[in-house]
């Protein structure tokens, strides 16, 4: 079958690889539907999550239907059409059974400290093959696997298996309640979520920050105010639209591979900012390689994280959703503590999450207006490369099974 194949930094290929097969009692194997290109995808080829296993499937969003269970799966059934979790859990342990599931004890084979496990991700995550490819292996099945009711279409479901949960915890673990002032750093498919999660969730101001111009006009469309951070400073801007205080939440939607300002008054940063960058991009991410306008890390990997703390208000929450590595350790704590502010951060546990974006869904939000392209898997490199320049139209791309 065709797959998407991590082979080094920068080097993804598609390839014709083995079927999958069921492994353990637990498992299912689903044909494919479709799939989709995340930003945590992009930061495996770039090396800013690492260290990935050669050889490794990528993706971790799909629907599709089942063609095998494993003689343990309960409640799974052959020709059932499902969207799945990101976020691989057993459904039994006392994390799952609390509903945090992205911290199961029994997913991840490197152990239970290492935290959870995803498809498609790097080997502390379990080196799981993803579902960027025909045919996948899914473990844990009866809680990996969400049914599907016919009411919901493909395209909508599938920004369920992960974006959409995403930003929708994003905007929990936020607290955002009816009336609160929100912003959202990071307008790509997540943070697009998120602007929609805070709005369902009630909150009065929205406002959302990137310099894309096509993200910028989705952001707007969902009901934002938009701030470009290469025009404006995003911290002066969000304080005067709050009346001098900031607002009560602060969503990063960004992560390791944010890009600084270069141009307007958010430019102009110190000498020692500029070095900490410099330093901060050796940290996160050592074996980087650059090729040129491809596969680029960010060049500030921790600016949205202080972005995030000097804007929000006192005593106010940050929410951080952007994927960082392990090997991040910047975070201004000093000033977070002085303004007592609430920091939570989390991989989002999708199997809680994945229910109430289906409710939404059936309410009337459409996730998949945010999906720019549709293309054939056989068109996945190309695809790769635009999304990975961020050029105008390749906010989200839709993968078609063969």
């Amino acid at each position: 079958m065709k797959a998407v194949v991590w082979h080094g930094i920068g080097k993804i290929t598609l390839d014709e690889v083995a079927e999958p097969q069921i492994e353990d009692p637990t498992d299912a194997v689903i044909k494919m539907v479709a799939s989709s290109i995340c930003g945590t995808d992009l930061h495996m080829v770039r090396g800013t999550l690492s260290p990935m296993k050669p050889g490794t499937i990528l993706g971790h969003e799909a629907v599709g239907i089942v063609e095998q269970v494993g003689p343990s799966v309960q409640d799974i059934k052959v020709g059932d059409r499902v969207v799945v979790c990101s976020t691989i859990a057993c459904g039994e342990c006392v994390y799952c059974q609390a509903g945090e599931f992205a911290s199961c004890d029994n997913s991840n084979p490197v152990g239970p400290e290492a935290g959870g496990a995803f498809f498609g991700g790097p080997a502390p995550t379990g080196a799981y093959h993803g579902l960027q490819a025909e045919r996948a292996r899914i473990p844990f099945a009866d809680t990996v696997l969400i049914k599907l009711p016919d009411t919901i279409s493909d395209d909508d479901a599938l920004l369920c298996s992960d974006i959409f949960p995403t930003g929708y915890m994003g905007a929990d673990i936020a607290d955002v309640k009816e009336g609160d002032s929100v912003a959202v750093f990071g307008c790509g498919p997540v943070g697009l979520m998120a602007i929609a999660s805070a709005k369902l969730r009630g909150a009065s101001q929205i406002f959302a920050i990137d310099t894309i111009s096509d993200r910028l006009a989705l952001a707007a469309k969902l009901g934002a105010v938009t701030i470009d951070y290469e025009k404006a400073d995003p911290i002066k801007a969000l304080k005067d639209r709050t009346n001098g205080f900031g607002p009560d939440a602060v969503i990063d939607a960004v992560g390791v591979d944010a890009q600084g300002a270069h141009h307007g008054p958010a430019a102009d940063r110190s000498v020692m900012g500029a070095l900490e960058n410099v330093i901060d991009q050796k940290i996160v991410a050592p074996q980087s390689v650059m090729f040129g306008e491809q596969w680029r890390q960010g060049d500030a990997p921790g600016q949205v994280l202080m972005w995030a703390v000097e804007a929000v208000r006192k005593s106010g929450v940050v929410s951080i959703i952007g994927v960082y590595p392990q090997t991040a350790k910047f975070f201004p704590i000093g000033l977070a503590m002085q303004k007592c502010l609430t920091v939570r951060a989390a991989n989002c546990s999708h199997a809680k999450y994945i229910p109430i974006c289906l409710k939404a869904v059936e309410s009337g939000f459409y996730p998949s207006q945010v999906i720019s392209r549709i293309s054939n898997i056989t068109g996945v490199i190309e695809c790769y490369e635009h999304f990975d320049k961020r050029e105008p139209g390749w906010t989200k791309v839709e993968l078609l099974a063969v």
